[in-house]
């Protein structure tokens, strides 16, 4: 599509006002607030929308011509972004957290990377292995070797009494599809980085440039040929372990088994190999080399699946998979050691550290924790809801040797344990900050409304509940670290199981709490996963009819996608690798056609113009004026990503723009607020410079009372867009009026 040329007879608009969305944004019509628009550029999933012309009131304050840029659909539709919230959940904090790294160069920086990435790595085995779990371990090996087991049930009995290695090699097929489907799924077409990068687009010294700037198609490519062949190879090593316990491996076995433990070591070896993975220029070998790894990992696998099948001999006798549980244990054991390690190359990392909190330069053990922590829960939980259905009828002895690895129950435990401990001290630290956090409402509100008349105190409480809510948000770190630190020690505690120590057994021993009463908190640890898991998806459904409960939801799932997978390749896909350079693109057109840009983004709209304007060429920036609303670039951002968004990100931001930025912030958001400073309106900044006018607090709601053109006082705005609001408009024109006073240019000829 083009847009529509003026005539000649009118007068030209020659500022734009390009609105960009946040979270879950809503349609074209009501970002622009016109009930008439048409789509100038783009497509469905991402498109640039004007007023259609010939209706009246096309323009905005000021006379700017607006247009607005919806993003919604880029990151998934409203189910698919559901699902992939609960069931990608680990593998997307698992990529972001190799984004929140400290920052600085130099080995502790390439050892993050390569922690994080190996942690990666493990969330896939984990996924592997659960799948491994219920059909290899619970269903081929325990229910079909258990005429039990089989009775009533004729979609097992077809392999019940057949001998072991033929129901392992025909449940192997089950992991295998596991793995094609994640293998798919993340190699979606999509879309072309190469169609949307402007020739505009230029470098910054910043990392934040980096977001957009490159094309990640072929790291995740890289990474995905790593982290299938990983897959392959740890269903190998399950198959192959079980039929060599007891000393009853044969030569080919044992042959297998050296290539299984090759490939495993290639794929550590290569995901930690940032030369090779990061190389943005074309790279033959090094992808003939992976390809190669991913081909020999998938011909293994089906040989191992032969030779499991046709092998003769007897197999070790037990209740479980030989073997099976060892490797779990060891898988987490494993996990445990990379977290201690990443968290001791962050302290390393951490004096580098630019001023603020320093818990900021923890976000990378603490995320991945919490990444393997989700990833093990969901694992034991699918294992052990199997296991509870297929001994539904059994007695106790029969399931207690039917039942799954004990690094399982104490995963399960760990996990009870994580959330209990993390609850109790959330409902601790909401109640002893109440008080602090209603105070602090309190003064804002009676310097908001000191002469509020006495029918407004309940509007007034009211609204010092939300502020007080809204400040909650910088409590929240301590509640993470504490829930993270659990989750590791849950994922230590799995070892235990490898001396068949009963998480009931040893608290019982080591501490005055019953054993009973242990286990009873691992049966309730287990319905609270299994709750826990049916919440995210029908809360994710229905957040789509709960505005508030969706902008926390979006938040979570447009924060995670934000970030190019850069660690895990079977994340949700990026969508800042579109949006940012699809923006400069058509700022670079806009300004190319002699008209100035006043950049409107609201909550992540933000952070994503944040990122288009420091890769922007100077002679575009000259034609740019940037306002934000809501924003999460010093809140969140700069709290999490440290390396990323920090001080010196946002004064060259200032700077490239001439510091023609606006940002709008209110106490009642419990998502955005201030960039630079905090002060209010009479208030000296708490910068010097430009920087010092750049943040302008909003008085919410606007008054307590209603006025006499209505019946109801205004509403509490909170974290909404505020496009209608008065003072928004007064800021846009402000800007359009600064942008003018550079004086014109003319079209690009």
């Amino acid at each position: 599509m083009s847009d529509t040329p003026m005539g000649a007879d009118e007068r030209p608009v020659e500022v734009v006002e390009l609105r960009v969305h946040g979270v879950s944004g809503a349609g074209a019509e009501q970002v622009l607030d016109r009930p008439n628009v048409r789509q100038v550029a783009g497509d469905r999933s991402g498109g640039f929308y004007r007023p259609r012309a010939g209706y009246p009131d096309t323009t905005g304050p000021g006379g700017v011509l607006l247009e607005a840029y919806l993003w919604r659909d880029l990151p998934a539709g409203k189910a698919v972004r559901t699902l992939s919230l609960v069931f990608l959940l680990p593998f997307m904090l698992g990529n972001m957290a190799i984004w929140m790294h400290p920052p600085g160069a130099g080995l502790a920086a390439v050892t993050v990377k390569a922690l994080c990435r190996l942690l990666a790595l493990t969330l896939t085995s984990v996924y592997v292995i659960a799948v491994a779990g219920v059909t290899l371990d619970l269903i081929a090996w325990k229910c079909m070797g258990s005429p039990q087991c089989l009775t009533g049930r004729n979609w097992l009995s077809w392999l019940g009494g057949r001998p072991a290695g033929l129901r392992l090699a025909v449940l192997a097929l089950f992991p295998i599809a596991a793995v094609a489907l994640v293998w798919r799924l993340s190699s979606r077409p999509g879309w072309t980085y190469s169609t949307f990068r402007g020739p505009a687009t230029v470098s910054g010294e910043h990392q934040l440039t980096a977001v957009g700037q490159w094309d990640a198609a072929p790291l995740v490519s890289r990474l995905r040929a790593i982290h299938v062949a990983a897959a392959f190879a740890t269903l190998d090593a399950v198959l192959l372990v079980a039929r060599s316990a007891g000393g009853r491996a044969s030569v080919v076995t044992a042959v297998l088994l050296g290539l299984t433990a090759a490939v495993l070591a290639a794929c550590v070896v290569l995901v930690c190999a940032h030369p090779l993975l990061d190389r943005t220029t074309p790279a033959p070998g090094v992808e003939r080399n992976l390809r190669l790894l991913r081909t020999t990992a998938c011909l293994l696998t089906g040989a191992v699946v032969v030779v499991v099948a046709a092998e003769p001999g007897p197999w070790a006798a037990g209740t479980g998979l030989p073997g099976y549980g060892e490797i779990v244990t060891l898988l987490f054991a494993t996990q445990t050691v990379l977290l201690v390690v990443l968290g001791a190359a962050v302290l390393w990392a951490r004096p580098r550290l630019p001023g603020g909190s320093r818990l900021r330069a923890l976000g990378a053990p603490v995320i991945d924790a919490v990444a393997a922590g989700l990833a093990v829960a969901y694992s034991a939980e699918l294992v052990y809801r199997v296991a509870d259905l297929l001994d539904r009828s059994a007695p106790t002895s029969a399931r207690l040797a039917t039942s799954p690895p004990l690094a399982y129950k104490w995963a399960i435990f760990g996990f009870f344990l994580a959330v209990t401990v993390a609850a109790a001290a959330g409902v601790v630290v909401a109640l002893a900050s109440r008080p602090a956090r209603r105070r602090a409402a309190a003064g804002i509100v009676a310097r908001d409304h000191p002469d509020a008349p006495a029918e407004a105190a309940e509007r007034l409480r009211q609204t010092e509940k939300v502020i007080a809510r809204a400040r909650f948000t910088e409590r929240v770190t301590p509640l993470v670290l504490t829930y993270a630190a659990l989750a590791g020690l849950g994922l230590a505690t799995s070892t235990l199981g490898l001396a068949r120590w009963y998480p009931g057994d040893v608290i019982d021993r080591w501490a005055p709490i019953p054993a009973d009463l242990v286990n009873f908190g691992i049966g309730l640890g287990s319905y609270v996963i299994a709750a826990a898991i049916l919440g995210l998806v029908l809360g994710g459904l229905f957040a789509y009819r709960t505005p508030e409960f969706r902008r926390y939801v979006g938040v979570l799932w447009d924060l995670g996608t934000f970030w190019p997978r850069a660690a895990h390749p079977f994340a949700p896909p990026c969508y800042a690798e579109r949006a940012v350079p699809e923006l400069s693109r058509r700022i670079s057109y806009l300004t190319g056609q002699g008209q100035s840009v006043l950049l409107a983004g609201h909550s992540h709209g933000s952070v994503l113009l944040a990122a288009t304007v420091l890769q922007l060429p100077p002679e575009v920036c000259a034609r740019v004026a940037l306002l934000t609303s809501g924003s999460p670039l010093s809140r969140l951002y700069a709290h999490w990503f440290p390396a990323y968004v920090h001080a010196d990100v946002l004064d060259e931001i200032g700077r490239r723009i001439g510091w023609r930025w606006i940002n709008l912030w209110r106490d009642t958001d419990s998502i955005g607020g201030w960039v630079f400073s905090p002060h209010r309106p009479g208030d000296p900044p708490a910068v010097g410079g430009p920087a010092g006018a750049v943040d302008r607090r909003l008085r919410d709601p606007r008054d307590v009372v209603a006025p006499p053109s209505d019946t109801v006082p205004p509403p509490i705005v909170r974290h909404l867009p505020g496009a209608s609001d008065p003072r928004h408009n007064e800021a846009v024109r402000e800007l359009a009026d600064r942008l003018r006073a550079t004086g014109p240019r003319p079209p690009a000829g």
